[in-house]
């Protein structure tokens, strides 16, 4: 099996696309006031992994959730959008992930979503927006499902409700992975990176069967997912892992795309779906495009207005 091959079984690409290197937890200082691009970072121990945080910019707060294999650095490119429109930015490196431990239990996004729900708490946040890419995708969806209380707005990147939204060939291979693969990762930017930060380095095989043991887990959330009440935003790229079909039936169970909105916008459905062009899997997290086309549902804007209005205010502007 190729490298190339091992990035596309894991659902993430190596670290450096996202155009920042890794910081050992060590060099991180606390935010300067006033300064989005400074952190401050900390850990809090739940159930038997300690995870690693970090906090930037001041304003609304939102959790981002990274990728499998990756850490809180994929979302480099992006994050400075998110401070600089005045959000505030919580970054959590996932169980076994970055700088955060592995423990001894499986990895399961059901376990972790209690866990993110218990660090928020902590960091006194009753209630925030949640973004979660791929495998982050994945426990944000299950922090909704379980906390709903805890969650105001909620946008999912690249995330299936389901295990058979990927398409069909991968699931094969996904379920391939596994610490055998670790010689050939070992000169890969994914490993290299992990290093970089990991608490404990000779863990990385352990990870990989800990991913590997997840993959091979069924799951449909269809039922739950149909329950939600709060806003949901989905992004997908138009050349991503996920089956197209699987997208629209993901936006549908959500009240979207079962009819016209009507020339009023009277019938426009809460949630959301957006379809990045030119996009794969593998770059999601880098475009700058992302943090264009969430900020605005995060904050609970809309730049469209209705027939109606744009003939009134042409109406009104033609008047002598």
């Amino acid at each position: 099996m190729t490298k190339s091959r091992v990035f596309a079984l894991i659902a993430c690409t190596a670290l450096t696309l996202a155009g920042q290197a890794p910081v050992p937890a060590s060099q991180t200082t606390p935010a300067k006031a006033g300064a989005s691009t400074a952190k401050a970072s900390g850990r809090v121990s739940i159930k038997g992994v300690d995870y690693y945080y970090e906090v930037r910019g001041k304003g609304e707060p939102v959790l981002m959730l990274h990728g499998g294999l990756m850490s809180t650095d994929m979302f480099g490119s992006v994050l400075p959008a998110f401070t600089a429109s005045g959000r505030q930015v919580i970054a959590v490196d996932l169980q076994g992930h970055g700088r955060s431990t592995l423990g001894n239990r499986p990895i399961r996004c059901e376990a972790i979503a209690d866990d993110l729900a218990a660090l928020v708490q902590r960091l006194g946040h009753s209630k925030l927006d949640v973004l979660g890419y791929s495998f982050g995708g994945c426990v944000a969806l299950r922090l909704a499902v379980q906390h709903p209380d805890r969650v105001r707005r909620l946008v999912l990147v690249s995330t299936p409700y389901a295990d058979d939204g990927w398409y069909p060939e991968m699931r094969p291979q996904q379920k391939q992975v596994s610490a055998a693969m670790f010689p050939m990762m070992k000169d890969t930017p994914m490993y290299k990176t992990y290093a970089a930060v990991a608490p404990k380095v000779d863990d990385f095989p352990r990870l990989l069967d800990a991913m590997g043991d997840f993959m091979r887990q069924r799951y449909d959330w269809s039922t739950e997912v149909a329950k939600l009440k709060l806003p949901v935003m989905l992004v997908f790229g138009d050349a991503d892992m996920t089956r197209p079909e699987h997208e629209i039936k993901f936006y549908q169970l959500l009240g979207g795309g079962l009819k016209d909105a009507g020339w009023n916008r009277e019938a426009m459905p809460r949630n959301r779906l957006a379809i990045l062009p030119d996009v794969t899997h593998y770059e999601m997290f880098a475009t700058p495009r992302l943090a264009e086309t969430v900020l605005p549902f995060l904050n609970g804007q809309s730049g469209a207005r209705s027939w109606a209005d744009q003939v009134k205010a042409q109406t009104a502007s033609a008047k002598p």
